[in-house]
């Protein structure tokens, strides 16, 4: 581990950050505000800390929705970079290697942030023309053996925490930089796959929540509790259920494919306080493409779960897409927000499916209550069945589900045209929701793809995926492009959509000043209208882009951060642009 202290900059008075709400006219804020550490109280009134952004999602529910309003429609075009900041983690990456789709946490003018390896930054924001690291924390990760991906970082009290790519959870004292408790928790299963994490943890109740990513690495996803003060890990919940489990019922093969299963959670999940629920998405089964090597629903997969963070219990479960051959994981944010809907009021979770469904499901029980196509094109099905939220084509008493048969290639078939394409609608894209407009929106991907019909073989009775006598699976894609979408989240229809020439990677966040910003591969920063989605202001940093921004105060000044960090060249077009690992951060002149 290398660990380096700058020279700090004398603090200013935390004093400060209350005149910078009255500034901007932002509502008052609690006494939580002047406390030094990130406590419950605070993550739970986040929102009535619009100078902050004390979770990657912006608070418990990830709408992703900030009170700001300095900022606005008329003046956007105004922004002007005021500084920026170089940070490690570029180093053996390759052209396609980095996912650092990672934005910096803000507390009282600092900001928290990591780069792909693992390394962790303490940065002062508060000279309005330039940052400067407090700390770098690096616990050395070995490249070798690892891929620098990640999805954030977590406060609690007086801790950064960090799942890094070797496996470790890691805990740092925020004001010495140094590492307080550093605990492997991901491992090797018996076929070789490797669990990683790639979700950013989030913190509730004194515990750090952590997620097993690696699902396509024939991996069994897995969500798990930390206590936050030692690492000691409390309790440890499945995706994937062993024989006698519940659930373990949909999985009809006789192969043990449960083993090796998929349903990776690899983005972050949110969190109801009033019922102590953390609600995550779950990735596609595993084998990905061959529905018949796993008979069944194959529970828990592309499913919305709920988990009790005091016990580790499954409370409800939605699946999306039973039986899945699409690679339409469900692992999106999952935005938690009351709204009224059919002229009752609904404590709601709501996502934007990969499968190019927008879904309201009930906070309290997971029941389906409305869902609407939200992606250009899609053909997979002929609608959702607004009673129970499947497929219309679904029937409980088949084994293997055949869906649109035009549009989903079984063994021995030649191949078929399914929209979304794989890559599509939303997948891991930061999402947000504007809670005075009930709006919400999201960046992804058009598009369809092609496929043939594979057959999966198995290395034996008891497990695992023999690769070398699986048949081959060939694709290609089309109609390959990125979009912002807005969708009204009472009536549930699309009311404004963006295209671009490139795939969106990044994320969303809305602001209370009438403006959508987000950022593409190709380089640019871009800001919408909130409500049509008309474009107000870009701006090209000349590095590619996958970091949603976030916005935030310093006294009377409201600021806008952008993280890069690799790209995803699938199937876009090369953008002539080097990798970088930079912070920028914007200002109205």
């Amino acid at each position: 581990m290398r660990h380096r202290t700058p020279t700090l900059v004398k603090p200013r008075s935390l004093f400060l950050a209350g005149l910078a709400v009255a500034a901007l006219g932002a509502m008052a804020l609690p006494a939580a505000q002047y406390t030094m550490t990130v406590n419950r109280d605070r993550l739970v009134n986040a929102q009535n800390e619009p100078q902050n952004w004390l979770m990657m999602n912006g608070d418990y529910g990830s709408i992703r929705y900030s009170k700001l309003s300095q900022i606005n429609r008329e003046n956007v075009k105004s922004l002007r970079l005021v500084w920026a900041l170089a940070l490690g983690g570029m180093q053996d990456v390759g052209q396609n290697g980095p996912e650092n789709e990672v934005n910096p946490l803000i507390d009282n003018g600092f900001m928290y942030t990591s780069d792909g390896w693992g390394t962790v930054y303490k940065i002062d924001a508060r000279n309005p023309g330039k940052g400067e690291f407090v700390w770098v924390t690096d616990p050395g990760v070995k490249h070798q053996g690892n891929a620098p991906k990640t999805r954030g970082i977590a406060l609690w009290e007086d801790l950064v925490i960090a799942n890094i790519p070797d496996g470790r959870v890691i805990a740092i004292n925020r004001d010495k930089g140094e590492i307080v408790w550093d605990r492997m928790v991901a491992a090797t299963n018996e076929f070789g796959g490797k669990e990683k994490f790639f979700a950013a943890p989030i913190t509730a109740e004194g515990k750090v929540i952590i997620a097993n990513g690696a699902g396509d690495a024939k991996t069994r996803g897995w969500i798990a509790a930390l206590e936050a003060r030692t690492g000691k890990e409390l309790w440890r919940w499945y995706a994937v259920p062993k024989p006698g489990e519940p659930g373990s019922e949909t999985w009809k093969d006789t192969n043990n494919a449960w083993k090796t299963g998929g349903a990776g959670l690899w983005q972050t999940g949110s969190y109801d306080p009033a019922t102590r629920l953390t609600i995550w998405g779950t990735g596609n089964p595993v084998p990905i493409y061959d529905p018949q090597a796993r008979p069944g629903d194959n529970l828990y997969t592309n499913s919305a779960v709920a988990i009790n963070v005091d016990t580790g219990k499954l409370a409800w479960y939605f699946q999306y897409t039973p039986n899945d051959s699409w690679d339409n994981d469900e692992v999106g944010v999952h935005m938690l927000y009351d709204i009224n809907i059919n002229g009752q009021s609904r404590k709601v979770v709501s996502h934007f499916a990969r499968n190019g469904f927008f879904y309201s499901l009930d906070r309290l029980t997971g029941k389906f209550i409305r869902g609407a196509q939200y992606v250009n094109d899609l053909n997979w099905t002929k609608g959702l069945n607004q009673k129970t939220g499947m497929p219309l084509e679904y029937d409980s008493k088949l084994d293997v589900q055949i869906y649109n048969p035009d549009a989903r290639p079984l063994r021995g078939e030649g191949v078929k045209r399914t929209c979304p394409t794989w890559h599509g609608g939303i997948a891991h894209q930061p999402t947000a929701f504007n809670p005075v407009k009930n709006i919400a929106y999201g960046v992804g991907i058009e598009g369809c793809f092609s496929q043939n019909g594979a057959a999966v073989a198995f290395l034996s009775p008891q497990g695992g995926i023999d690769e070398k006598n699986s048949q081959k699976r060939t694709y290609s894609s089309d109609l390959y492009y990125g979009s912002v979408t807005a969708f009204d989240a009472v009536n549930h229809k699309v009311i404004a959509k963006a295209v671009t020439d490139i795939e969106v990677r990044s994320g969303a966040t809305v602001t209370a000043g009438g403006v959508v910003f987000t950022a593409l591969q190709d380089g640019w920063i871009v800001a919408y209208n909130d409500e049509t989605l008309e474009e107000l202001w870009r701006f090209n940093v000349g590095t590619p882009l996958k970091g949603a921004p976030v916005t935030y105060a310093i006294g009377p000044k409201q600021y806008l951060a952008v993280q890069s960090g690799g790209r995803h060249l699938h199937p876009v077009k090369y953008d002539k642009l080097e990798n970088s690992s930079y912070l920028f951060v914007f200002a109205l002149n």
